[in-house]
C-alpha cells in the first residue's frame, strides 16, 4: 500500500480562521445583545426611584453601615449579602445597588449562556436568552438583592458545564465551572442546590466511566463550597443541620403535599408574593404563556430527538423539573421568583422548538407572522407588569420615606428600635434596629426585653389602625402616621423615650 503524499502546509497568512475562534466570535455576536437589551431594560423600567423590599432590607442590613442588621432567619443563606456587599459597605444609594446588580446580572446571563455555545446552534442559545430575560420576574428581579435569579444563573452554568465536561474529558474550564454553578447556587439558596444537583447525579451514570469520577467529585466540591457556610451557621446557632431544616419549614408554613399551580397562576399578574393566595384571578392573560410552556417544551424535546440533540435538552429539561417541584407541590403559597431556576433551563427546550417553528413558517406568511405577533405580544405584556411593579416600588418608598421623616420629627432617631408591622423596612430607613417579640419567626426578643430596651432609647411600635397596642406599650404615645403598603390608618406608639426633635430635619435614608 503505497503512503500517502505529505503536503507542505500553507503559509501562515494563509491560514484559515480557527473553528474555536470563529465559533466564540459568532457566539458573541448573537449573545452580546441579548445581554445588553437586558440591562438597559431594567436600567428603564426597575431601576429609577425603587426602594428596597422587605427581604432586600434583610439581606442588605447584614453588611450596611448606617443601621443593625435586621433578624437574619432560618431559610436565608448569605450569598446575597456578600453579593451586595462591595457596594453597600461603600454607599448607602439604593440606586447605585440597583445599577450594580443591573450590570451584573447582565454579564451572569451572558457567560451562562455562553458556556452552551459548543452544544447548541448560538441563534438557539439567543433566543433561549430573550425568552428567558424577557419575563417580568427575571426583568423585574434582575437588580433585586434577592437569590432566585443568581440560583437560576448558576443552574445555567452548571448544566452546561456538565454536559460539555461530559462529553470532552480534557474540558477542564467546564469542570471548573460546574464546581462554580453548584456553589453559587448553594450559596444563594442551598435547598435549591440539592434540588439542582439531584437530577445531574442520576445523570452521571449516563456517562462514561472514566468521566463519572470527576463529574461526582466537581458536584460535591461546588456543594461544600456553597453549603459549608450555611452548615456551619447551622451548628453554631441552631443547634444542627436538621434543626435549622426543621425551623426553616416552620418559617415557610411547613413543607406537605400542597399542589400551588394555581397560586402561581394567580401571581403572574405582577403580584411578588401570593400568601395566602385566596385572592380572585383578574388577569388571566398574563399566563397564557405558562399553559403554552409544557408543550413548547415537549416540542423542543422532539427536535431535540430527531437532531440528535436529545440529552443536551433532556438533563436541563430535567433539572427545571426538579427546581420546580418542590414550589408547586410542597410550598402551599407562590411567589413568581422561586421558578426562576426553572425557567432558565426550560428556555433552551423551547428555544429550540420555536427555531423550528420559524424554520418551517419561512415560506408561511401567515404562520410567520403570527408567531412574530405571538413574540411581540408576549414581550409587550412582560414589559408592561415589568413596568407596573416599578411604579409600584416607587410608591412603597414615598410612602416609607414619608413614615420615617414622621417618626424622626417625634424623636425615633439612631440608636432607636422599631417593632411591629412592617418594622424591618421602616427600621432600616430611619436607622433604627428593627425587633421583634417572640411568636413569630422573626422573633428576636421578649416582651419584657423590649419594654427594657425602651427605656434607655427611642422605641415605636407599629400597629395596623384600629388595633390595639401590644401590653407592653399600653400607656405610650400614640402617633397617626401617612399609609404606607399594607398598613391603611395604622398606628405608631411611640415609648416616653422619644422625644420630639426641636428642629425638623431630613435624617431619612431616603431607601
Amino acid at each position: 500500500m503505497a503512503p500517502k503524499p505529505v503536503t507542505a502546509p500553507s503559509p501562515p497568512d494563509a491560514l484559515p480562521e480557527p473553528a474555536a475562534v470563529a465559533g466564540r466570535r459568532r457566539a458573541l455576536v448573537w449573545l452580546a445583545p441579548v445581554a445588553a437589551a437586558y440591562a438597559v431594560a431594567q436600567l428603564l423600567l426597575a431601576v429609577p426611584g425603587t426602594g428596597l423590599g422587605w427581604d432586600e432590607t434583610v439581606y442588605v442590613s447584614q453588611v450596611a453601615r448606617e443601621a443593625p442588621a435586621a433578624f437574619f432567619s432560618a431559610p436565608r443563606a448569605r450569598g446575597v449579602t456578600l453579593l451586595v456587599a462591595p457596594v453597600t459597605v461603600l454607599t448607602p444609594s439604593v440606586t447605585a445597588l440597583r445599577i450594580y446588580l443591573a450590570l451584573l446580572s447582565a454579564a451572569a446571563l451572558l457567560l451562562s449562556l455562553w458556556v452552551w455555545r459548543r452544544l447548541i446552534p448560538a441563534p438557539v442559545l439567543a433566543l433561549a436568552g430573550a425568552l428567558f430575560a424577557g419575563l417580568w420576574t427575571t426583568l423585574f428581579y434582575g437588580p433585586q438583592a434577592m437569590p432566585n435569579l443568581w440560583v437560576a444563573f448558576g443552574a445555567l452554568l452548571a448544566v452546561g458545564c456538565f454536559l460539555r465536561a461530559a462529553r470532552d474529558p480534557g474540558d477542564r474550564i467546564a469542570l471548573a465551572g460546574l464546581v462554580a454553578g453548584i456553589c453559587l447556587a448553594a450559596l444563594m439558596r442551598p435547598s435549591d442546590a440539592v434540588w439542582l444537583v439531584l437530577p445531574l447525579v442520576c445523570a452521571v451514570p449516563a456517562v462514561r466511566a472514566g468521566r463519572r469520577p470527576a463529574l461526582l467529585a466537581a458536584l460535591a466540591a461546588g456543594a461544600l463550597l456553597g453549603g459549608g457556610e450555611w452548615v456551619v451557621e447551622a451548628e453554631l446557632r441552631y443547634g444542627g443541620l436538621l434543626p435549622r431544616l426543621h425551623r426553616a419549614g416552620e418559617i415557610q408554613g411547613g413543607l406537605g403535599w400542597n399542589p400551588a399551580f394555581g397560586h402561581h397562576l394567580r401571581a403572574l399578574g405582577g403580584r411578588t408574593l401570593c400568601r395566602p393566595c385566596d385572592v380572585p384571578w383578574s388577569q388571566p392573560v398574563t399566563a397564557l404563556w405558562w399553559f403554552a410552556l409544557p408543550l413548547l417544551t415537549a416540542g423542543g424535546l422532539v427536535t431535540a430527538y430527531r437532531t440528535r440533540r436529545l440529552r443536551l435538552v433532556l438533563v436541563p429539561a430535567a433539572a427545571a423539573l426538579s427546581l420546580a417541584a418542590p414550589y408547586l407541590l410542597l410550598v402551599g403559597y407562590a411567589a413568581p421568583r422561586f421558578l426562576l431556576p426553572a425557567y432558565a433551563l426550560l428556555a433552551l427546550p423551547v428555544a429550540l422548538c420555536l427555531a423550528r417553528l420559524f424554520t418551517r413558517a419561512r415560506t408561511r406568511p401567515f404562520a410567520l407572522w403570527t408567531l412574530c405577533l405571538a413574540l411581540a405580544a408576549h414581550f409587550a405584556l412582560q414589559l408592561a407588569v415589568t413596568a407596573t411593579l416599578g411604579a409600584r416600588s416607587r410608591a412603597n418608598r414615598a410612602a416609607f420615606t414619608a413614615v420615617v421623616a414622621a417618626l424622626h420629627r417625634q424623636g425615633v432617631r439612631p440608636p432607636c428600635v422599631v417593632s411591629g408591622e412592617e418594622a424591618v423596612r421602616v427600621a432600616f430607613r430611619a436607622g433604627c434596629a428593627s425587633r421583634q417579640v417572640y411568636g413569630g419567626h422573626d422573633g428576636s426578643i421578649t416582651p419584657d426585653g423590649l419594654a427594657a430596651l425602651a427605656r434607655t432609647r427611642p422605641t415605636a411600635v407599629l400597629v395596623a389602625g384600629g388595633a390595639a397596642p401590644p401590653p407592653w406599650a399600653r400607656g405610650w404615645r400614640p402617633l397617626p402616621l401617612p399609609d404606607f403598603p399594607g398598613l391603611r390608618g395604622h398606628l405608631a406608639y411611640l415609648a416616653p423615650s422619644a422625644r420630639p426633635a426641636q428642629v425638623d430635619e431630613p435624617a431619612s435614608r431616603g431607601n
